[in-house]
């Protein structure tokens, strides 16, 4: 296996401090860029701060260290935005986050099938399938229902209470 170019620089020389960038801290912020961490974020996983992230950039030498963090940065996009596509004709259907409050203060969020989502590709599914000619209308609702089982993995207990 090859090793990503991001993974190719050289370290920024510095003095040799007990709270300094060290080479292995350098190398662990850039794989926590790649990873998809914000400057700030990466930073603090290796104990230091943004501003003294970008002071590290910015010192003669570091134009390697630059460039891996530019790259990390680029490979953390690309991988977000392909993780995060739909896949053909399952817009929509995704979860989503519901918020959790105890005593008027969020405490966090639990994550929910957005039926709703579900529910429109249904409806587009049997627009299209009127344009392409239809079938008689047994068959459409058993279609309908084993789609929409087959999205939210959900049995007929937990369907009968919603309108086809």
């Amino acid at each position: 296996m090859d090793i990503p170019d991001f993974l190719r620089f050289t370290p920024v020389r510095l003095r040799a401090q007990r709270n300094g960038w060290a080479p292995r801290l350098q190398l662990r912020f850039i794989i926590a860029l790649a990873r998809g961490a914000g400057i700030g974020e990466a930073a603090r996983s290796v104990g230091k701060s943004r501003q003294s992230a970008y002071l590290l950039r910015e010192k003669p030498g570091a134009e390697s260290f630059a460039r891996a963090w530019d790259r990390a940065a680029a490979f953390a996009r690309t991988t977000a935005s392909a993780h995060h596509a739909p896949a053909a004709g399952m817009v929509g259907i995704e979860t989503i986050l519901v918020p959790r409050h105890y005593r008027g203060r969020l405490v966090g969020f639990v994550l929910r099938e957005d039926v709703a989502g579900a529910m429109r590709v249904l409806g587009r599914l049997d627009r299209l399938a009127e344009r392409l000619g239809g079938g008689d209308d047994l068959r459409a609702y058993a279609e309908r229902f084993e789609a929409f089982e087959r999205l939210t993995g959900a049995g007929i207990d937990s369907v009968d209470r919603i309108r086809l």
